[in-house]
């Protein structure tokens, strides 16, 4: 059995790297998505695009909109006259929101009353635009509370010594400087993983039936364990091998931390290949063709990277489809990865997401060999 195995290796291996297109397609495109990842996927922002209608013409109301200038989130890029070119400037997209200030705005400030200012936000983005407003919304605050305090300083300084304040002192643990790329670049491995192994492995077998060359394989001395075993080892060999490579570039070129253990995100990626392997299986199945197995790999794989949390919360998600994320390998496998990388966490915190694992691998596995065994009588 085991040389009739090593044989169905050497084969596999041997039809997967004579093809150039083959060579090129295992490595410059997972190299390709993380760097795209990294450098592009982001949730901060930075020079959004304002225009500012300034109709007070104070120093308070110029003091105010220097701080959104000055706080590098901000871009200004229009002065208007009057307030008929906002409308005209956000519909045709040169700016993402106008600030309007009017008039008497320095009067009111003055006086210590509320002094309102307009913010005109293209909502087409919507998580933009709640970004930038809380940005907004903290320049404002601080510009009120500084100005208060010193105005008090200079009419009461008795009075200004004893006004309290509360500073809200921020400790993030385990990513200090709230990187973005800390959060992607290890999610990325997942994403590849899936979309490399599943593809890879599915059109793998589908292609020998679709060349007519599985019946003669199947009819040579091979059992079909050892044929399932030959089609899925070299691509599980090769997924780890992307994932060693992606997480050098993670760690070197990113430096993103890894402060976790070797061994136990072996475990889960183990465990998480297994599981997608089963639905390769699974998709070889209902696939004759390798471009239906392209367009079932498609079904499986958008659904899987959107309910994954890889870029929203799942918590923010309508409660069927939170259900829903429990059906998706790569769910727990980037609680694995992302905790292994940043968190270091040991067996006891992640057992669950290996065992859920474990669970969606057994029971995908079970299903895809019975249905692969049909499918080839």
């Amino acid at each position: 059995m085991l040389n009739r195995l090593r044989q169905m290796l050497i084969k596999e291996f041997i039809q997967l790297f004579r093809d150039p297109r083959a060579r090129f397609g295992l490595i410059v495109p997972s190299i390709l998505q993380i760097l795209i990842y990294g450098y592009a996927a982001t949730f901060e922002l930075h020079h959004v695009r304002m225009a500012v209608l300034d109709q007070d013409h104070s120093y308070e109301s110029r003091d105010l909109l220097s701080r959104f200038e000055s706080n590098g989130h901000f871009q200004l890029t229009s002065t208007l006259t009057n307030w008929h070119q906002i409308s005209d400037l956000i519909d045709h997209g040169k700016v993402t929101l106008a600030i309007q200030i009017l008039p008497g705005f320095s009067e009111l400030v003055r006086k210590g009353q509320t002094a309102p200012v307009q913010v005109i936000l293209d909502g087409t983005n919507s998580n933009t635009a709640l970004i930038a407003l809380g940005y907004i919304n903290e320049i404002a605050n601080d510009y009120g509370q500084e100005y208060a305090l010193s105005n008090l300083q200079r009419t009461a300084p008795a009075i200004a010594v004893h006004v309290p304040s509360v500073e809200l002192a921020r400790r993030p643990w385990y990513n200090p400087n709230l990187e973005s790329q800390w959060f992607f670049v290890p999610g990325t491995i997942g994403s590849i993983l899936l979309t490399s192994c599943l593809t890879l492995a599915s059109f793998a077998i589908v292609r020998e039936r679709e060349v007519g060359t599985l019946e003669q394989v199947m009819v040579s001395p091979i059992s079909r364990l050892e044929f399932i075993l030959g089609k899925t080892i070299p691509f599980f060999l090769i997924a780890v091998c992307q994932m060693i490579l992606i997480m050098f570039i993670g760690r070197l070129w990113f430096q993103v931390p890894f402060r976790g253990s070797y061994v136990l995100l072996g475990i889960g990626t183990t465990v998480f290949l297994l599981s997608i392997l089963g639905v390769a299986l699974l998709i070889s199945t209902v696939s004759g063709t390798q471009q239906q197995a392209m367009i079932a790999s498609f079904f499986f794989i958008m659904p899987a990277i959107t309910l994954s949390g890889f870029s929203f919360p799942i918590s923010s998600m309508p409660p069927l489809m939170q259900w829903l994320t429990y059906l998706d390998p790569l769910r727990f496998y980037l609680v694995i990865i992302r905790d292994s990388f940043l968190k270091g966490v040991e067996w006891g915190v992640v057992w669950s997401q290996i065992g859920a694992l474990a669970i969606i691998a057994t029971v995908l596995l079970g299903i895809s060999v019975q249905r692969f065994h049909k499918s080839l009588d």
